[in-house]
């Protein structure tokens, strides 16, 4: 069991700490041309990361109901996933790119920049929404690929695509001097290009699953509209609606609480918001090691739900949690010893850095109250059980926000007419989010036993 973790969890280590090398790539090409020049690039991918990243339904949605399918052997229900988690993609796509304008307005009200970055940001919008079917129906593979117990395909496709947008953003930006529509195009043919491969392995890998697909004996009765028919069935569709739904929200609350700490972190000082920025990294580098594991979870738990095997369901579960509470450890002695060096990895300020050391103890706690809320997630995706991460999310974002206005009113009530100094206030924020952290680990971990045991019989 631990190598089929193993297995499973490395590729997609290394396919998150892909992630980001877009924005890296897009903010170091831009980066030599002007300061409004990263203002917009900063601004254009904000845009997009709060579109996309509520829409990662799409992606866990997919790997829990695919796993189980896989894990009951059902091949046609493994076909009609895909088709169905495409369909649904391409949909949102659509709509998107229709409504660009006013999503764009929209964009203007929530982020504030001056005229020619907002210009600039706005350049960068209008090309790159066109890589919206392409991103979205990487989401939708990439979650049929987990679901298949296959994150090495994930890996490969997240190489490839970081390697054309390095090459069309260098190609198109240094070479062709189309400035900040070359980043964007980059983008774009990046997105294209991982959909193709992406379609291309499927075909490889895939395709007698789905020239299968309704055979009967020597007899082929199957075709495309059959398939398509079939995966956008009206009851098929209202329950992957309402486990996505559950999980959408879960997102919102996800990235209130983010948008909220990087806010409020601003409306203390500028200072703050610099501090918080540098010791959220501690906390990116964290998710991505747990998030490797979340999605060996998925990948897991929905197959042996799939399979009825719950003696393996519960091994499974427990080993995830054993590999969480050692990666724990790990990484806070990794942060204990050193975390100077990080510092300076991501800053070279040593006001800044001197103003940071004094917030370091949270970064200590930050694996305790987060490894189980990453690990959860994964094991109740693969049990598609949605409306406990809902429920649990609704609970824990709840909380952040009644501890963190509660504890500036219960300080500001003890020091009466003295007002709150910045590190007190930042405290509270941290307090706040290492409770929202824990919470949701908590109650998941409580309604384990009845929302993902008890969905299989245990083992006499």
């Amino acid at each position: 069991m631990n190598k089929r973790i193993l297995s499973l969890a490395l590729p997609n280590i290394v396919t998150n700490i892909t992630v980001p090398l877009l924005g890296i790539v897009d903010m170091a090409v831009v980066g030599h041309l002007s300061v409004a020049h990263i203002g917009a690039i900063t601004i254009g991918a904000s845009i997009f990361n709060l579109i996309y990243w509520n829409c990662g339904f799409l992606r866990m949605g997919t790997s829990g109901f695919t796993a189980q399918a896989f894990g009951a052997g059902d091949r046609e229900e493994q076909c009609r996933l895909l088709v169905r988690a495409l369909s649904v993609a391409w949909m949102i796509a659509l709509l998107l790119i229709v409504l660009q304008y006013p999503v764009s307005l929209l964009a203007c009200a929530i982020f504030d920049g001056g005229d020619e970055v907002m210009q600039m940001a706005m350049t960068y919008f209008f090309i790159r929404i066109w890589a919206a079917p392409a991103t979205l129906g990487n989401y939708a593979v990439k979650g049929w690929f987990i679901g298949m117990q296959n994150s090495r395909l994930p890996m490969w496709i997240a190489i490839m695509l970081n390697i054309v947008n390095i090459v069309c953003s260098l190609l198109f930006v240094l070479v062709l001097r189309w400035n900040i529509a070359g980043v964007a195009w980059g983008t774009v043919i990046a997105q294209y290009c991982g959909l193709f491969v992406g379609l291309w392995f499927i075909y490889r890998r895939y395709g007698d699953l789905f020239r299968s697909y309704g055979r009967v004996g020597e007899t082929r009765h199957a075709s495309f509209s059959m398939l398509l028919r079939d995966a956008l069935h009206l009851d098929a569709m209202k329950v992957f609606f309402k486990v996505n739904a559950d999980i959408f929200l879960r997102t919102v609350c996800l990235s209130l609480v983010f948008t909220f700490i990087t806010a409020a972190s601003g409306r203390i000082s500028d200072s703050v918001l610099a501090i918080d920025a540098l010791l959220l990294q501690f906390f990116t580098l964290f998710s991505y090691i747990m998030d490797g594991f979340a999605y060996a979870g998925e990948s897991l738990v929905g197959r042996y739900i799939g399979a009825r095997d719950g003696g393996k369901l519960r091994s499974a579960v427990r080993l995830l949690l054993v590999w969480g509470m050692a990666l724990t450890l790990f990484f806070t002695l990794l942060y204990a010893l050193f975390n100077e060096p990080f510092l300076h990895i991501f800053a070279s300020d040593e006001t800044l850095i001197a103003a940071t050391r004094q917030y370091l103890f949270w970064v200590l706690i930050i694996p305790v109250c987060g490894f189980a809320a990453f690990l959860f997630d994964g094991i109740f995706i693969g049990a598609t059980a949605s409306r406990v991460m809902r429920d649990s999310m609704f609970v824990a974002t709840f909380s952040f926000f009644a501890v963190f206005y509660g504890g500036r009113w219960l300080l500001g009530y003890v020091a009466k007419d003295v007002a709150l100094t910045e590190f007190e206030q930042n405290n509270i924020l941290w307090a706040a989010f290492m409770v929202f952290l824990l919470l949701r680990g908590v109650l998941q971990w409580l309604a384990l036993r009845r929302a993902v045991y008890g969905q299989v019989p245990a083992v006499c």
